[in-house]
């Protein structure tokens, strides 16, 4: 499993990080898990290994990640804005953690809010919210350097074409 073979190759201090945020916010776990389990199962469903790729589908997971983070938090978080700040923690520290360049990084962390903010303003069935970030995903952007990403304020952002 995907997950489980990331967990595993992070270096020690990076693994007391992670930890340490689920220690202290322990009820986020399973829905931060079910989460990410569900969008990895619907972006290989969908795209196959091609989302582990710098491209739209690349972006379509990052934003549905974050929404869903969002969606399975709620109850739990209390608020919209609670669960935002949740999904935005956990994902800016993987970010942090992973091996990306900065512009893969920059992308990422753009794509991440794009999903928050979705989730933020409305209120999407699964289906719903999959069909419109695919749509959003066949209209993203391609961008070079930060400021083109800076200049994509509502849209996806990729790097490379499939």
């Amino acid at each position: 499993m995907v997950i489980g073979k990331r967990i595993i190759s992070l270096k020690p201090g990076e693994l007391v990080v992670l930890f340490g945020i689920f220690l202290k916010h322990p009820l986020y776990l399973l829905p931060t898990y079910r989460a990410t389990k569900i969008t990895v199962s619907i972006s290989n469903r969908l795209f196959g290994k091609l989302h582990h790729e710098d491209n739209r589908t690349n972006a379509f997971r990052h934003a549905l990640w974050n929404y869903l983070i969002c969606k399975y938090c709620l109850p739990i978080a209390g608020s919209r804005e609670e669960a935002m700040t949740w999904s935005k923690k956990i994902t800016d520290l993987h970010e942090r953690l992973s091996p990306n360049e900065r512009l893969a990084k920059a992308m990422d962390l753009h794509n991440n809010r794009i999903g928050r903010e979705l989730f933020f303003n409305n209120s999407y069935k699964k289906e719903e919210i999959e069909s419109l970030l695919q749509k959003m995903a066949k209209e993203a952007v391609q961008v070079r350097n930060l400021k083109e990403i800076e200049e994509s304020r509502e849209k996806l952002v990729f790097i490379e074409e499939m």
